[in-house]
């Protein structure tokens, strides 16, 4: 028997709880490009996406590089179609270069402008639909301070250095975490890219990424709906399921585990089923309808939330957006 109506936090607590649900959880998110330049502009574009699909999470998407300017590093929009920016300036460019970075103030520059966004967003909410912050891992960050090819470079060759930059930007995004806190979100969406073998193998990972990652997630342990985004192909799933996180999104339709592989090694709640390009760009909305009844039955719409495995792209259509928020509704069962 299903559960009576239920808001979009009741309905997340049950499906993180294992509970009885009305219909299962959905949620989708993309960049604003233009718009997240703003503290207001991005809150705009925000809660205007929500508006218009009421999805049961909000989650805050700002420019990657929102955690990276006040580094020094800058951007610039040049029309890609998942909403990011181009680097334009690296902040990172000699290994001694790491040892240099400050720690920085959470409340000052481009961080603090992010946390006047959630503000905006979270007092639109209020508590009845929870709101994510994304915090890039200190790898990623690393990544974007310095180049993905120069960070590999560092990492193998100079790694003291590298180090040494992953404390800071590891304290630099606690502190960030701490004062997010305040804001009244319910959690943050935290998108770690390079736990991935076609990267690293799982000896570097543990080494450069886990001991960073452990050390910013401490203070999201008071928040009730942290989210762990693993970021590419063959990604090392099974060495991140033991993180303090509630819910793990990653690629399921373009890479190992699939929801069914997933399930036998991880009972948290898991958010994926959608493909964000052949199904939610390319395809229809009747082919988005099906992939989601296919995500549904696959995990018996349990611990379970409807998503794309990365970023919704700033091209998927209107119908098909619709689609995907519609599945859950009704008879979805086989």
């Amino acid at each position: 028997m299903a559960a009576h109506h239920l808001n979009h936090r009741q309905r997340l607590e049950a499906c993180l709880a294992g509970g009885k649900l009305d219909r299962p959880p959905v949620a989708l998110w993309r960049h604003f490009p233009v718009d997240d330049q703003t503290a207001d502009g991005l809150a705009a574009a925000t809660l205007e996406f929500q508006r218009l699909y009421d999805f049961d999470l909000v989650k805050v998407t700002p420019a990657s590089s929102f955690c990276l300017r006040d580094w020094g590093v800058e951007d610039a929009w040049r029309g890609s179609t998942e909403g990011t920016r181009e680097n334009t300036r690296r902040a990172v460019q000699t290994p001694g270069d790491w040892l240099r970075l400050p720690v920085l103030d959470p409340y000052a520059g481009s961080l603090g402008q992010q946390l006047d966004c959630l503000r905006l967003v979270c007092g639109e909410m209020k508590e009845q639909t929870p709101v994510l912050q994304t915090i890039f891992s200190p790898l990623a960050q690393a990544k974007n301070l310095c180049g993905g090819q120069t960070l590999l470079t560092h990492l193998r060759h100079y790694p003291d250095a590298l180090h040494a930059g992953l404390q800071t930007i590891a304290e630099s995004t606690r502190r960030f975490i701490e004062a997010a806190c305040e804001t009244g979100i319910a959690g943050v969406f935290y998108a770690v890219q390079h736990a991935s073998y076609m990267l690293l193998s799982a000896s570097e990972y543990e080494h450069f990424g886990r001991t960073y990652d452990l050390q910013v997630l401490e203070p999201a342990g008071k928040l009730w709906l942290n989210m762990l985004h693993l970021h590419g192909n063959d990604v090392m799933f099974e060495h991140l399921t033991d993180y303090p996180l509630a819910i793990i999104n990653w690629h399921d339709r373009d890479t190992f585990p699939s929801l069914v592989e997933a399930r036998q090694h991880y009972q948290g709640v898991m958010c994926g089923g959608l493909q964000r390009e052949r199904t939610m760009v390319l395809g229809t909305p009747e082919q988005v309808a099906a992939e989601a009844h296919d995500a549904l039955l696959a995990t018996g719409g349990e611990r379970f939330i409807l998503g794309t495995g990365c970023v919704l792209p700033i091209t998927a259509p209107r119908g098909n957006i619709w689609a995907a928020r519609q599945s859950v509704e009704g008879k979805w069962t086989a």
